[in-house]
Formats: structure tokens, sequence, C-alpha cells
């Protein structure tokens, strides 16, 4: 399959059109960002951690009964994925308390919920991804009620396969963000990725962070923690 032109430039990605335009292909950078675009820097090597990563869980994922757009990894940074219409929503899932939820509701963060939670966030730069609820994404038409519940179903599935599998490897799965797309046919399938940059990793025992937090809160590591959740998943 031939990269042909960059279609787009996101935060994390830069994404290009092949000779088959059933497909594109994904290229990883190492910038990285927070707060809305509002911080910016690099964390060396986070490009091919998040490639690997993604596509690992991915994997895993699709032999769950959850569709991907994962199609194959072809360099350490490339991947090719299913052309999708990404649909305008962030959909956040969280077991433990953290982050914009702990100062939303005034909880300790690292508190367990007493059930996962999920929120939908609109997928808007301009406006600062805000939250938006269901009879909203209705009212705007940015998806179907049979959209939402599927998204939904998926999202929770997603949360229980995740959960188990890196409580495997000595890491709690604290929150994180997925997002979803409709391929040509209409079929909702699971796109973006699945890395530290998207998730909330921690570790079981002392609770370090072991994802973006770092570079978020000026905690210095990135790279090490990012390695660290690539290396417990190779089982290496």
């Amino acid at each position: 399959m031939q990269k042909l032109s960059m279609l787009y430039e996101g935060k994390a990605k830069k994404v290009f059109t092949t000779d088959d335009k059933n497909f594109l292909i994904v290229d990883y950078k190492d910038d990285a960002t927070a707060f809305n675009g509002k911080k910016k820097g690099t964390i060396a090597g986070k490009g091919e951690v998040n490639n690997r990563m993604s596509n690992m869980l991915m994997s895993i994922l699709e032999k769950e009964g959850i569709p991907t757009h994962f199609v194959k990894e072809i360099s350490p940074r490339e991947t090719v994925v299913k052309k999708v219409s990404i649909v305008p929503l962030e959909v956040i899932v969280r077991n433990i308390a953290a982050g914009s939820f702990s100062k939303r509701y005034g909880v300790a963060e690292g508190t367990p919920l007493k059930q996962p939670s999920i929120e939908f966030s609109y997928k808007n730069d301009d406006l600062g991804d805000p939250l938006i609820n269901e009879y909203h994404i209705l009212a705007l038409g940015l998806a179907t009620r049979q959209e939402i519940d599927l998204i939904t179903e998926y999202a929770f599935k997603v949360n229980e396969v995740l959960k188990a599998y890196f409580l495997k490897i000595g890491i709690e799965l604290v929150d994180f963000k997925l997002e979803f797309g409709k391929t040509g046919d209409g079929a909702i399938v699971l796109a973006d990725e699945i890395s530290p940059d998207t998730c909330r990793f921690w570790d079981v025992q002392t609770h370090e962070k072991l994802d973006k937090d770092r570079f978020r809160r000026d905690m210095g590591g990135e790279v090490e923690a990012y390695n660290e959740v690539m290396r417990r998943l190779s089982g290496k």
C-alpha cells in the first residue's frame, strides 16, 4: 500500500491518504500537548510507544468483539487503518476519581468510584471540547440514539476488558478517552488510539503515574513512564 498526500495533521498524529480509498496511514508523532493545545512539548519516543501500544490493545479488543479501525502496523510509527468519519464525541470512562472529575465534583483524586462512569465531550477544539449530554447530542445531530447506545455499550466493554488486562501487569486503569468512527457502510468502530496520551495509568502498588499527567503537571519522567507501560505490556 502506497502512502500519498497528508490529509490531516493533529496534535499527536499525521494522517495520510493511500492508493486505496478505503484505507489511511497514521503516523504517530513525539509532540505532546495538554490543556487543549495551550501547553506544548516533546516526549522522546512517544510516537513509537503509542503506535505499538494502541495496535496491541486494539488487537486484543477485536478478539473480544469490539470492532476497530486497526488494519496493520507497517513501521514503528506507522499503521494502516480503515478510513472512517469520526463521530464528534470524546467518550470518557472513569473507574477512579482523577483530573477534571475530581475538580468538578470535589472528590479526592484516587477515590474509587462506586461504579464505572461515562461522559461525553463535544469534540470541538474552538469550544474547548465541552461536556455534552445525550439530549444535546441528539438535538445537534451528532449521533443517533442507536449510535449513542452502541458507543456506550462498546465503551463499557472496552473498560471491562482493558481494566482486567492491565491489572494483570500491575497497572490500574484510572480513566481513559475513546473516539469512534463510522465506516463507509455506516458501521461504528473504535478509532483514534489507546495509549498513555489518552489513558490514566497508575502503578497498583505505588500509585505512580505512568501517563501524560507527568507532562501536564510538570512531574518529569514522561519517557520512562511511557516505556514502563510498554515494557509491562510486552512482558519484557
